[in-house]
């Protein structure tokens, strides 16, 4: 089969790998028909991510046919459609139990890290009964991949982890996909005022279309400047919620630094470096820094969302390729502002 292959830093290649096989009775080998790129198969190109090692397939998204289960798997067969999770789970160990599948001790992040992941022809998912879910009938199946991961992070890193409150105010740094992603489900609680701030005007634009109230531009400002724009918009108090979506220190750094007393700061980019962390000014204002994996456990409810019409996840994505141009669309993906990026789908 084909499968794009993490070769070493700054190099991913498409290659021929054996086709994956049934490796345990929980296991089932599915065959892609759609999967996408994220944000962290950038980091891992970039070397970022230490646990991903060279030689890995790729890919934790996707949407396919399952083409085989073991023997212990008693929720999908052959031949059903299936939505891939980015987290692998057993439902059984203390950290599922607790509803932390990120965590889970023989799952967690494995696609495209630990092991082999969905930007192949086919893929091996530990864990099936808990680590796929059916397709709904009706339902766009293209727009199905921004639940695998995206979704379910941009609601449980950043909206849920930063408490969004009906009447809050809530700033969101950073507006690639999962940053949109926050904007959208954040509308699920009612703030009063959504701020979302990039350096790209594309997708500030996309960010104003998508229900932000106010969007601030701050490729060619100072961050004293930015924060009292932001101080202006919430009568000088700053924000309830902060949500951090790009993962390096300047955001990071910026995030605490618009925070209202009592305020929370929700972590969702991936750092590759340390920050610095400003207690001499945030040890007094009760406030709160967050930070988590997606464990995917709303993506029940997101797709459900998405069956009543309540979500409309394809208007993520901006751009298409066949598999075969995946090299090409990783390109197109790291250079987003250029292309006008935010979701690329991959059509096997």
């Amino acid at each position: 089969m084909k499968a794009l292959v993490y070769k070493q830093v700054g190099q991913v290649s498409l290659e021929e790998r054996p086709t994956p096989k049934l490796a345990s009775p929980t296991d089932a080998i599915v065959k892609l028909t759609k999967t996408t790129i994220c944000g962290t198969d950038l980091h891992i190109r970039k070397g970022d991510v230490s646990t991903c090692a060279p030689g890995r397939v790729l890919g934790h998204e996707g949407v396919g046919i399952v083409d085989a289960v073991g023997s212990s798997v008693t929720r999908f067969a052959a031949g059903d459609r299936v939505l891939i999770s980015c987290i692998s789970a057993c439902a059984a160990c203390e950290y599922c139990r607790r509803g932390m599948h990120s965590h889970c001790t023989t799952g967690g992040w494995l696609l495209g890290n630990a092991i082999d992941g969905t930007q192949a022809e086919y893929v091996r998912i530990p864990h099936a009964d808990c680590s796929l879910y059916a397709v709904p009938r009706g339902v766009d199946e293209a727009s199905l991949v921004t639940l695998s991961d995206i979704f379910p992070t941009g609601l449980e890193c950043g909206v849920l982890n930063g408490r969004v409150q009906p009447g809050g105010t809530v700033a969101i740094v950073g507006a690639g996909p999962v940053g949109l992603a926050a904007l959208v489900t954040a509308r699920f609680y009612s703030p009063a005022t959504v701020i979302v701030i990039d350096t790209d005007p594309g997708r500030l634009e996309v960010a104003s279309e998508m229900g932000a109230d106010e969007v601030i531009d701050s490729s060619s400002m100072s961050t004293d400047v930015l924060v009292k724009d932001v101080r202006d918009l919430t009568d000088g108090k700053g924000c309830d919620t902060v949500i951090e979506c790009v993962g390096v220190p300047a955001t990071f750094e910026l995030c605490q630094k618009l925070l209202a007393p009592g305020g929370v700061l929700a972590n969702v980019g991936v750092h590759g470096t340390k920050v610095d962390l400003f207690m001499d000014e945030l040890w007094a204002k009760n406030i709160t820094i967050t930070t988590r994996l997606v464990d995917t456990v709303t993506t029940p409810m997101l797709l459900k969302m998405v069956q009543s019409g309540q979500l409309e996840p394809g208007q993520l994505i901006t751009h298409k390729f066949r598999f075969q141009d995946v090299e090409r669309a990783y390109e197109t993906f790291s250079a987003a502002q250029e292309h006008g990026a935010l979701k690329v789908l991959i059509e096997m």
